[in-house]
């Protein structure tokens, strides 16, 4: 009975050392996995190289990447000379995507790290290249208006309540794309809203977005601004015949007007 039980016990021992001893299977993420806030789709190379594209992404750039998937976003902006931190809640996800940075050389630019995409700070960054869905960008537009004036973010295809693009476009049917092809480009806003003083007068402005509106009183003459535009920090309209164009920086404008008899400086300082 002993010489039964004990070679029960060695057959055990041997099968756990040989399960053990089985190699791991590599890790490979399937398009439609599910994740902590949004499932998996990864976006062909065609929507990648555009969306950067349109973001304009340069060596000075900071790209973040929201839920980075397998980091082909950041990889390819780090192929364009620019830093990129991609944030992914899945571990292995992860992993993956530091061994696709280090296969593509670019693993000094290229970072990957795990946490949750809305505690992320994103404070630094020039640009966000995001595919998420709506109620993940909603949620995470507040945040977004408050990075720099002049940051570009720019998405695939699903876009955010209320805010529209600042550009938008199809990607060619000759492409490979062939579902989710559109991108979508916004530029954050300098925050407008509020009234102005100037030496002769003043400025109110509401805002919704890059979308402002309001009026200008200049020598006791109040007129409505039209034709106006906000890119950034950059400012534009038209009132009483004039031309203002200026920068915002915090809670001063400085820019010129263009009149019939040329041109002026205009300052403006927030209340």
């Amino acid at each position: 009975m002993r010489m039964k039980t004990l070679c029960v016990a060695i057959a055990l021992a041997l099968g756990s050392v040989a399960y053990a001893q089985e190699p791991q299977q590599p890790f490979e993420p399937k398009s439609g996995q599910a994740g902590k806030d949004v499932v998996w789709v990864p976006s062909p190379p065609a929507m990648v190289n555009r969306m950067l594209e349109m973001a304009k992404v340069t060596p000075s750039d900071f790209v973040m990447d929201l839920g980075s998937g397998d980091g082909r976003n950041i990889i390819a902006a780090a192929k364009l000379g620019a830093r990129g931190v991609g944030v992914e809640y899945n571990p292995d996800m992860v992993a993956l995507s530091r061994k696709l940075a280090a296969d593509a050389g670019v693993s000094d630019k290229a970072q990957f790290v795990e946490g949750d995409m809305y505690a992320a700070d994103i404070s630094k960054a020039s640009v966000l290249a995001l595919f998420l869905l709506p109620v993940n960008l909603n949620r995470l537009a507040p945040k977004f208006l408050d990075m720099t004036p002049g940051s570009r973010i720019v998405g695939n295809t699903f876009g955010i309540d209320g805010w529209e693009p600042d550009e938008r476009v199809t990607l060619e049917p000759e492409s490979d794309c062939s579902s989710w092809c559109e991108v979508l480009l916004w530029i954050v806003p300098a925050k407008a809203a509020g009234t102005w003083r100037m030496a002769n007068g003043s400025l109110t402005l509401t805002q919704s977005y890059q979308m402002v509106q309001g009026s200008i009183t200049v020598d006791g003459q109040t007129h409505s601004i039209s034709n106006r535009a906000l890119s950034g920090d950059e400012i534009t309209f038209i009132a009483g015949g004039f031309t203002y164009q200026g920068k915002i920086k915090g809670n001063e404008i400085e820019g010129t007007i263009t009149t019939p008899a040329g041109q002026l400086p205009w300052k403006a300082t927030r209340n």
